[in-house]
């Protein structure tokens, strides 16, 4: 019995032996950020496309890219973008930071009438 459980330990541990990722995995720029806005008074999505260096508006808010990059093709895939969103109306907090399309507690920038989400980096 004490063999069998080791043989299924050992065998099950083979499959989790994937190969880590480094951390310092270089990211590569994209010049265009890819990005879905929701109003949810309307439940309209609307795709945004954004050049970094430049602004876009949704609504009330505006986004500007600062950033926009991908994981090497060697690595898992993700993108990441820092944005600047600011909401013209006041009262809600500016946003300053990096989002990520494949993290789900870090890829969407919350909003009481908007959602911003990333999608993904672009070439152009």
């Amino acid at each position: 019995m004490k063999a069998l459980c080791m043989a299924m330990i050992l065998l099950s541990g083979t499959t989790a032996l994937a190969q880590p990722v480094p951390v310092d995995a270089p990211w590569q720029d994209r010049p265009v950020a890819d990005l879905r806005g929701l109003d949810k008074v309307t439940a309209s999505a609307k795709e945004i496309l954004v050049k970094a260096g430049t602004a876009a508006t949704f609504g009330s808010l505006t986004i500007s890219v600062r950033s926009c990059k991908i994981r090497a093709p060697d690595q898992p895939p993700d993108a990441t973008a820092f944005l600047d969103v600011v909401d013209s109306r006041g009262g809600a907090a500016d946003f300053h930071g990096w989002i990520f399309a494949n993290e789900p507690s870090i890829n969407l920038y919350q909003h009481a009438v908007y959602d911003i989400r990333l999608i993904g980096c672009r070439a152009s």
